[in-house]
């Protein structure tokens, strides 16, 4: 059975795919990228002291938005379902959808990052939150259906 076509669903994959890709790229770029996309200071430094850590951090991230991609292709029809698809959207989408609302609460942030990276961040997030969402809300009638 082949699903319509989700638009919302393909912009979330994607979104999530290049995420998990530039995760990864600072892995390979160093400290310089660590600090370009935000991660702090502190991250960056433990990079350039050879600490394994910020990498395996990075790398779980990665991994996890690779994870979100497969959700949203999945429930798009392009690729294998995996368990708990519906459960797993829903997840996302507030992990998402929480994150976002978290620029606009009060001690959430390190002073390291700059109002600058919380504001385009938390906007980035919100797209792929709401992609999630109304992506997941359109394909929800077709996703209890074993393809």
């Amino acid at each position: 059975m082949t699903l319509p076509a989700n638009p919302a669903l393909l912009v979330a994959g994607a979104g999530s795919l290049a995420a998990g890709v530039v995760h990864l790229a600072c892995i390979v770029g160093g400290p310089d990228w660590y600090r370009f996309f935000g991660a702090g200071e502190g991250m960056a430094r433990a990079v350039e002291q050879g600490r394994w850590q910020p990498h395996v951090m990075t790398a779980v991230i990665a991994i996890v938005l690779f994870g979100w991609a497969w959700f949203a292709f999945a429930a798009a029809g392009q690729v294998p379902r995996p368990p708990l698809l519906r459960i797993g959207l829903i997840a996302i989408t507030l992990v998402l959808l929480l994150r976002a609302a978290a620029a606009f609460v009060p001690g959430v942030w390190r002073a390291e990052h700059s109002p600058t990276f919380i504001t385009v961040s938390s906007l980035i997030v919100l797209v792929l939150g709401l992609a999630f969402l109304i992506g997941t809300i359109k394909a929800w009638p077709t996703l209890s259906m074993r393809t």
